[in-house]
Order: structure tokens, then sequence, then C-alpha cells
């Protein structure tokens, strides 16, 4: 069962970003088919260490673009990246300690927050980023 679906919706009309969105989506509804069919908790475990580190590079792409610009709103993005790796990580440890399982409730707050963050932070960069020609 997929929790995303790309739609024009997520778009935040920068090409590049866009699929590190979707894959991001994908990664998530990996980890969300092995959490539902019982699968070993090293199949969670690789496809959370694989999100984990895409979505670093991912966030390190957006700050980059936000900081060569200008983005009046970057520390405040910045530190909502931070507090989510730091949450993510904190997650992982969980896993790998066995103090946790990734369950329906990790999941959904793994979408709740990627769907906020695009739908909302994201957003918001978009049309300053396109007014300065990224694309």
């Amino acid at each position: 069962m997929s929790l995303f679906t790309w739609s024009e919706s997520y778009s935040v009309g920068i090409g590049q970003i866009d699929q590190q969105h979707q894959q991001l989506m994908t990664m998530i509804n990996e980890l969300n088919d092995a959490m539902l069919q019982g699968k070993g908790r090293e199949m969670v475990s690789s496809v959370l260490n694989k999100l984990i580190n895409y979505t670093a590079s991912h966030f390190a792409l957006e700050e980059k673009l936000m900081s060569e610009h200008g983005y009046p709103e970057y520390d405040e993005h910045k530190a909502k990246h931070d507090k989510m790796v730091g949450k993510v990580l904190d997650l992982q440890k969980e896993v790998t300690a066995n103090r946790l399982t990734v369950s329906a409730e990790v999941m959904k707050f793994l979408q709740d927050w990627l769907n906020k963050h695009i739908k909302g932070t994201d957003k918001k960069y978009s049309s300053f980023l396109n007014g300065k020609g990224v694309q």
C-alpha cells in the first residue's frame, strides 16, 4: 500500500528537487511495504538507512539553493531540516537497538511530515527561487 502517489500538488517547480521528492516518496513507500509485509529488521533497517542518506543529500541541495539566492527564511527552513534529521536518526537508533519497530505510527509521522514539509515549507521557497531563475 503506497502512502504517497506523486501529483503536481507536490511540485515546487524546480525539476531536480521535484525528482528528489519523488524518490523520497518511493523510499517511504518501500519502508511502509517492508513494515506491512513483516520483512526482517535488516530489510527495514536497510531502507531506513537509504532514506536517511538520501534525505541528507536532498536537504543539502535545498539549503545550498536557498543560501546561494539569499532566501530570507533560510534559517527557519534549515532548522526544520535539522529537527527532522534528528528525529529520524533517533528512530534509526531505536530500530537498530531493537527498542522500536517501524510501525504504522512511525509511517504516519513520516507521511505527515513529508506532506506538510513539501506542500507547506518547500512551497514557500518555490516561488522565491523560481523568481531567481531556478527551475
